[in-house]
């Protein structure tokens, strides 16, 4: 609080009370009004008969009855409470900047009251203007929407197209034409000026896979790269539709060469003779 204290202020509230009082307050500003007999003459000034009685003796509860005196009437005449100090603030220079803030209060206040010195000092008080409206403005106010939810004054849908219309590309670097209307809008909403069909086949179209390692003819546009895959080696041999799969386990099997494992299977069998042919060409 030392620190906020202001010499400059003091400077200023020294010329302002000794022009508005008359009276010499001394080098010691704390001093020359600790008594309260200088404020309280300031406040008569200011406000006739705000205090009524000044105690000029030296003893200490005088002294504090007068500043007591002086902050009741810095309160009648119109002062907030939040800006009043107390007696201990001054006599005992306890908190001497809140002293000052009083005192430039008083001064914006007397200003404000018309109060005319030499000095300017303190701020003005703001004047409160006292609006009467009759019920019928009142409640037409209440149809009104204030600017904290949003307005709508400086909105329009001027250069708005109709639904459906359609809108020309506009990009002078291309060389197209300028815009004819406001329904133009420019290359950062995209453009499809260089969009074609251009070797797009029909659909259900055979595409013609073109590899050119294997000497693969490429026949048209439709050619596609190995990199959509490639079935030129792919075929169904070996492959059987319907017909049982054999299945090997060489722990059920007979040992032995091809032929004579055929041979024991035709004879164990009894079927036909169709591969006795094995046994003859091992016979002979």
């Amino acid at each position: 609080l030392a620190q906020k204290y202001d010499p400059q202020k003091e400077a200023e509230l020294r010329t302002w009370i000794e022009s508005v009082t008359g009276q010499q307050i001394g080098p010691d500003f704390q001093k020359g009004l600790k008594d309260g007999v200088i404020l309280c003459e300031l406040m008569n000034r200011l406000q006739p008969n705000s205090v009524r009685k000044i105690n000029r003796s030296a003893q200490n509860w005088h002294q504090l009855e007068n500043l007591s005196n002086f902050i009741k009437a810095m309160a009648s005449y119109g002062m907030n409470p939040v800006d009043l100090f107390e007696a201990n603030d001054l006599f005992e220079s306890g908190n001497m900047t809140q002293v000052q803030v009083s005192l430039l209060a008083l001064a914006g206040m007397a200003k404000t009251k018309g109060m005319q010195s030499g000095v300017d000092i303190g701020v003005k008080y703001s004047e409160k203007q006292q609006r009467n409206f009759d019920e019928a403005k009142m409640k037409a106010g209440q149809c009104v929407i204030g600017l904290q939810m949003g307005t709508n004054k400086c909105a329009s849908q001027s250069g708005m197209t109709a639904y459906g219309t359609r809108r020309h590309l506009y990009d002078p670097k291309n060389q197209i034409l300028p815009p004819m209307d406001h329904s133009t809008i420019s290359l950062q909403m995209g453009t499809n000026k260089c969009a074609s069909q251009v070797g797009m086949t029909a659909p259900g179209t055979r595409r013609h896979i073109y590899d050119a390692k294997m000497g693969t003819e490429k026949c048209d546009n439709s050619s596609m790269s190995l990199q959509m895959g490639s079935n030129q080696g792919a075929n169904q041999s070996g492959q059987v539709f319907g017909l049982g799969r054999q299945i090997y386990d060489p722990k059920y099997c007979p040992q032995g060469s091809q032929g004579e494992v055929a041979n024991t299977a035709c004879d164990q069998s009894g079927d036909p003779p169709m591969y006795q042919y094995y046994r003859e060409e091992e016979e002979s």
